[in-house]
């Protein structure tokens, strides 16, 4: 029975250095849980046995129990490079359509050849659908798929809409030869100008020109002509809305015609004289923007078409664009022209349209959000990161490679966004090192070495007494 006991010694003490060797060599190892080995004492008895004499019967290996506590944090310069703080593990699959998924912490991801987030073992990282406003579309690892970074380009969006915001200088003089001989080539003919470029549907660029020219001080001094014209072609801005003379008072005046100076055909309806038109502006005597004739429907908004003239590269030929001046007819708004005793000023000229966007990076948030940056600025939500977590961590099935298989002992696979509920968050350019503690692992290699030669030595001492026993005569 002796040799039995120490044997089991022996046993125990050899998977204690196993274990702990394991430890050691895995001590730089991304992502890696500790182990330890547990023991239990054997203990046997018959039912007529004597219980207060009865020794027990050696020692046996419960269990080789991985420890999943927090290991530290080391920044890194790759983004794909993540790192989960807290609760959770990475969901990966071996191929594009499998469903064998296995659980890691190892963030060590990159992009293989078609594009795809995938680790060292080319395992792909799984995220869920996510809408435009970047939230989840589900969080349901049924419904979580390998993630992608796109080699696409942004998609352009043509302009619809120009926000128009400045300063008209009160004092400025009146040109005599304006605006019945406006020409936009001629900066002669017109007080001040001002550019925005503007998109059409391909993503393509035009520039759009505002021309100012002071009118007729004798008809009104509160008022001002503009005109607009894109790549150096009139644009007419006559509206069909409503045109009712803001100020009674006054004579309206009709628009004057402009003949287009690059010859051709012009988009939008020609006046009676054979030209483009113009939108006159009214100011009150507080330099308040109060209307323009022709008044739009929508008010203080023109709605200009660009047509095929302007839009000769296959782009749509219907695109219109508003011309906004944000008129507010309750008073004055920081928001609309003003026509102050000042400088000619533009506060603002936006407008929403989009160039064609090349790639320029991903960014990937602590809620595991995956969003793509282009160069046009805009910014694009890919995908969310799926974590998942366990009732019985402890019950994982190790299967190498720093990743482990869901069993009955550790529960069904519990998916979740990170940062909410119990999930961790997710560090991006970081990695999760080994939790080992390597001078404890040198402690126990010490205490496992001890015991397996103190268990050598009983061994040796039973065989002693045996070959004693045996020389007896």
């Amino acid at each position: 029975m002796s040799f039995n006991i120490a044997l089991s010694g022996l046993n125990a003490a050899q998977k204690d250095l196993d274990v702990t060797s394991n430890n050691i060599a895995n001590v730089n190892t991304t992502g890696f849980k500790e182990s330890r080995a547990e023991f239990v004492d054997v203990y046997a008895a018959s039912l007529l046995a004597s219980g207060k004499t009865k020794v027990g019967d050696g020692v046996l290996t419960a269990d080789v129990a991985q420890q999943f506590q927090q290991g530290s944090i080391q920044f890194t310069n790759n983004a794909l490079d993540l790192a989960i703080t807290g609760n959770g593990f990475y969901a990966v699959v071996p191929e594009l359509d499998s469903l064998e998924t296995s659980y890691t912490r190892a963030g060590q991801f990159k992009l293989n050849d078609s594009n795809f987030v995938v680790n060292s073992a080319g395992e792909h990282l799984l995220g869920f659908p996510v809408n435009p406003d970047g939230t989840s579309a589900s969080v349901s690892l049924s419904t979580a798929e390998p993630i992608r970074i796109p080699t696409a380009s942004g998609a352009p969006q043509k302009t619809s809409e120009v926000d128009v915001r400045m300063n008209l200088p009160a004092g400025d003089s009146y040109i005599a030869t304006a605006p019945g001989n406006f020409d936009p080539d001629d900066p002669l003919t017109f007080n001040h100008s001002t550019s925005v470029t503007i998109f059409d549907s391909l993503g393509d660029s035009h520039i759009m020109t505002y021309y100012f020219v002071k009118d007729n001080p004798a008809t009104d001094s509160n008022e001002w002509m503009m005109f607009a014209g894109v790549d150096g072609v009139p644009i007419d801005l006559a509206d069909p809305g409503g045109q009712t003379d803001p100020d009674p008072s006054i004579p309206p005046a009709v628009p004057p015609a402009i003949t287009n100076p690059q010859g051709g055909a012009v988009s939008g309806p020609l006046s009676a004289g054979g030209g483009v038109t113009g939108i006159r502006m009214y100011f009150d005597s507080s330099g308040d923007f109060v209307a323009q004739l022709p008044m739009p429907a929508d008010g203080g908004i023109t709605t200009i078409a660009l047509g095929p003239t302007i839009l000769s590269n296959g782009a749509d030929p219907t695109q219109t664009v508003k011309i906004n001046f944000n008129l507010d007819p309750l008073g004055p708004n920081p928001n609309e022209p003003t026509q102050f005793a000042s400088n000619f000023e533009v506060t603002s000229l936006e407008q929403d349209g989009l160039a064609v966007g090349r790639l320029t990076g991903i960014d990937i948030g602590n809620d595991g959000l995956i969003r793509a940056t282009y160069s046009n600025g805009t910014s694009e939500p890919l995908s969310r990161i799926a974590l998942v977590n366990f009732a019985n961590e402890q019950g994982l099935t190790q299967i190498g490679n720093s990743s482990w298989k869901e069993s009955i002992s550790s529960g069904e696979a519990l998916a979740g966004e990170a940062g909410s509920g119990t999930f961790g968050t997710i560090n991006s350019s970081a990695l999760e090192q080994s939790n080992v503690n390597l001078t404890t692992e040198l402690i126990d290699l010490i205490s496992a070495q001890r015991n397996f030669q103190a268990n050598s030595r009983a061994l040796e001492v039973d065989n002693q007494l045996n070959q004693t026993i045996l020389q007896i005569r």
